[in-house]
This record gives C-alpha cells, structure tokens and sequence, in this order.
C-alpha cells in the first residue's frame, strides 16, 4: 500500500500528519522510485501552502494527477492543494482586478478571496471515497485561509461553521469541501480533518481494500517518511538541518519544564515581525533546534511561513487568545507546550505591542501576554515610513512605557535600514539604556511587491529563504537565543493600573 504525499515547492507537508497515511512522497518530476506515480500508487494527498501561487505543479505531475483520478484511485487536496484540483483561484485580494490562476480542473469549482482563521466543526452533507457513511455527522479541524469563497458546480461534502470572516465577527455555514461525480476526487478547507477524525481516516484505508498487514506497513513507512521530512529545511532548498548538540548552547531549561521563550513586538503592523520571525525560526532549525512558533491572535497566517521552515504542525496553542479572539488562553498554552519537546518558542505579537490594551476585555493586546508570563520581548521598528529617525524614537517611548508595565525588552531592531551612518546616529538614542543586549540592524530587502506578505499571494519559498538570508547575515543568533527566558505566568494587570502605565513623568 503506496500513498503519497505531494511534496513541492509551496506545500506545508509538516503542517499537519494527515492521518499518518503518507508513504511516499511525489515531487514535480511525477514519479515515486523511478516509475510514474499512477503505476505505483494507490491514492494522493495534496497539502495545504502556496501550490497555486507559487504556481508549482509541474505538467509532470499534474498529468500524473490527472490520470490517478481516471483510474479511480483517491485524490485528496487540502486546502491551497484543493485550489490545485480546482478551475480557477482568484488571488487579486488587494488588487484592483482579478488576479486569476488555473487549476487541474478535476473538481468544478473556483475561489475567491475570503479569509477564514477558525477552529471549526463541520457537517457532513455528502457521499464520497472520504465520507461513505457519515453523512450527517460533525467533524472537526481548522481553517487557514485567505482565498475560501467557494462557488461551483460540484457536490458538496462538508459545510463548516465559522466565526469571523475578514477580520469582522460574522457566524456562517460555508462550503468547505466538495467532491467530484465519481466520488474519488476531494478537496476540503479543513486542514487536521483526518488528524482529528479518525472516521475519514478509516474510509481511506477501506476505500484501498488496505489489510491489516498493509495497515502496520502504512505506519512504519510513515514515521519513515515524516523522519525524511524533518532532515531538510523547507523544500528543495538544499539545506539539511544538522543535529548538533553545541548549536543548543545558551538554551537552558529542564526537561519538565517549559522552554526559553521570546516575543517579536513592535511599534506597529507593516514592521517586518511575520518576516523576522520566519528567518529566526529558519536559522535555530538548521542548527538542530526544536522551535515552536506561536501567533497572538486569530490570524495564524502568519505563522505558516515559519511552519514551512521548520516543518512543525499548527497545533491548538499556535493561537494565544486576546479577548474573544484565537484559539487558546495563554494559561493553558503554556500547559501545553510542556508536553512538547520543544528547545526555543517564538511568539508573533499582534499589530503594536500595545494595540488593544486600553480595551476593557483582558487580554487584547501582547503587551498584557508579555508581562502576564514574564516573556522577553525583541522590539521592531521599521524604518520605511518614517525614516530611521523615527523608528528609533519609536522604539525607544515603546521600550520605556513597557519597562514602566515590567515587560523585559532585552533587545530592539531597526528594520529595513537604508543608511548606516545614520543608524550607528540613531543607536545614540539607545546609548545609555545599559539594559539592551542588541541593538540590531536589518537592511532593506528587494522583494517582488507582490508575493511578500500573507495579506496577499505570498510566495512561500521565495519569502522564506530571502527571510532566513537576511537574519543569518545580519543578526546575532547567540545572543537572541541568550533572550529567551522560561515563561511563568503570573497574571494580568487591571485596568487600573495599566491606564496609570501610560502617564509620563
């Protein structure tokens, strides 16, 4: 029994484990151990990314695709490898027409722009190779998209219930998976369905006639597989992560207890902390480190670009909630992390440091998550709007009021820093603050205007290695691992005294 995963250039093939199905995995040349994919396998998972961004599916494989679905074997895409199986996927979400990419056309349907960043429960509403027999039941998973309007003719399968939609609370019932007329094609929104569904996991080694022989194979070639996985930094990079002991020196914790952990804050969105945090992420994997990334907030977009690095799945505490907002309170993610065998974490904050504090629901802001567990947070600014001057005066009112709530900011970077003469001025700002252990600089990266934010059709591998280049070259690893201190939750401040934080005196 041969399964296997679509593994090329914009895929998240770590994102999640798919069941523990894969057994092989397909890349754009189409074949699997030197044959063409069709005569070995016996069904295809495509997975969620950037597939039709990055416009990665060769003629190749998707003439293997193509033929696999002829012969009824099982296709499955998931999520951006659901838009592969599609017409057409309009990606123009900020540009003034449609900016439209084709898909194999195996299931009749298109998408536009909707984002979606929820936990779901869906219902299923149709027969197929995944859903035989559970027609009317609930299942659950996640969704993590920007392109997820779906209109068509094909059958639907799934409807998920979501709470927000483009940023704004709006409860709906949505197509979040359809099926061809055959029954053997499927794509769904909802990534984890097989993780947390053991049920569509079942119909998939049924619908293969997989013996119980087959099925004991299927797991030792899949930890085989994820293994495999796991050696590389993201794909076709060429880049292996190599297991040395002494590129964790600086990390010290206990094994039960929770690991060093920093936060990437800054004085506003558009800093550069989504580009940062990929590249810091980037760089610890490839000496061996176990990071976790985390998101403040709803929006884990943000985070999937450090996930293609580092190959580590989204689990349910890569979302800190603020109010009514993501997927788990800060208290009981950091129960959760304990019981993984995590090195270093890495958390995203949300917008500034500081927007949302001054709202009454507690927590809204990662200035209140930084001080509620004692996390170190590394500040950015960047210099692309205000200049260089700015930024640092920016970074240094935000500093001294978040001293003043007794957050520690153990460091600060100037982003897309376009002068050095005048950035070594504007460290005189920072000079006499004998409590920052960096003052770190980032150049200004040329990056194609499109492609180089979740906001819009980010191209993942392009973003991620210019990320990971840019903060090997240009910041000091050592010293931000140093940073990292064990979180230890001790509660949030009231409204009280966060308002008197804010006076100046």
């Amino acid at each position: 029994m041969k399964i296997g995963l679509v593994y090329i250039k914009g895929a998240v093939p770590g994102f999640e484990n798919f069941g523990n199905l894969p057994t092989h995995l397909l890349k754009k040349n189409g074949l699997v151990e030197g044959l063409n994919a069709h005569k070995i396998l016996d069904g295809i998972i495509i997975p969620g990314g950037t597939i039709v961004e990055s416009e990665s599916l060769s003629p190749e494989l998707s003439e293997e695709i193509k033929i696999m679905a002829r012969q009824g074997k099982f296709i499955l895409g998931i999520c951006s490898g659901f838009q592969a199986l599609a017409i057409k996927t309009d990606i123009g979400r900020k540009s003034p027409c449609k900016i439209e990419k084709k898909g194999l056309g195996l299931l009749d349907v298109s998408f536009s722009p909707m984002i979606s960043n929820d936990r779901v429960e869906a219902h299923v509403t149709g027969g197929s190779f995944l859903t035989k027999g559970l027609v009317g039941e609930t299942i659950n998973g996640f969704h993590c998209h920007t392109y997820g309007h779906i209109e068509g003719n094909s059958e639907t399968i799934f409807k998920s219930n979501i709470k927000r939609v483009n940023y704004a609370d709006d409860h709906r019932d949505v197509v979040a998976g359809v099926k061809n007329s055959e029954g053997n094609v499927v794509g769904t929104m909802i990534h984890g369905c097989l993780d947390n569904n053991p049920s569509l996991v079942e119909n998939i080694l049924k619908f293969t006639d997989a013996s119980e022989e087959d099925r004991t194979q299927i797991i030792s070639d899949n930890l085989n597989l994820v293994k495999k996985i796991r050696r590389n930094l993201g794909i076709e990079t060429g880049i292996r992560v190599t297991d040395n002991i002494n590129s964790k020196k600086g990390i010290n914790h206990a094994s039960d207890e929770l690991p060093p952990t920093i936060m990437i804050g800054s004085t506003g969105s558009d800093s550069g902390k989504t580009f940062l945090m990929t590249g810091l992420a980037g760089a610890f994997r490839r000496k061996g480190i176990k990071v976790a990334v985390l998101k403040i907030g709803p929006d884990i977009r943000d985070i999937v670009p450090a996930l293609y690095l580092t190959k580590e799945k989204m689990e349910t505490h890569s979302s800190i909630k603020i109010g009514n907002l993501g997927w788990m309170d800060l208290k009981d993610v950091l129960k959760s992390l304990k019981s993984f065998n995590y090195d270093l974490v890495i958390i995203e904050g949300v917008m500034s440091i500081f927007t949302g504090i001054l709202n009454e629901k507690v927590p809204y802001s990662s200035a209140e998550i930084a001080r509620a567990a004692n996390i170190p947070v590394l500040m950015v600014s960047s210099c692309n709007k205000g200049g260089i001057e700015t930024a640092a005066v920016n970074l240094a009112s935000h500093v001294r009021i978040m001293r003043k709530f007794g957050i520690n900011v153990p460091g600060v970077i100037l982003n897309r820093v376009y002068n050095l003469e005048i950035f070594h001025r504007a460290c005189q700002i920072f000079k006499n603050d004998n409590n920052l252990e960096m003052i770190g600089k980032v150049p200004k990266v040329k990056m194609n205007k499109r492609g180089n934010t979740p906001e819009v059709e980010i191209k993942l591998e392009d973003f991620c290695y210019m990320a990971l280049k840019t903060v090997e070259n240009h910041l000091e690893l050592e010293k931000i691992i140093k940073m990292a201190k064990v979180p230890d939750f001790k509660g949030y401040m009231d409204m009280g005294s966060i308002e008197e934080s804010f006076y100046f005196k």
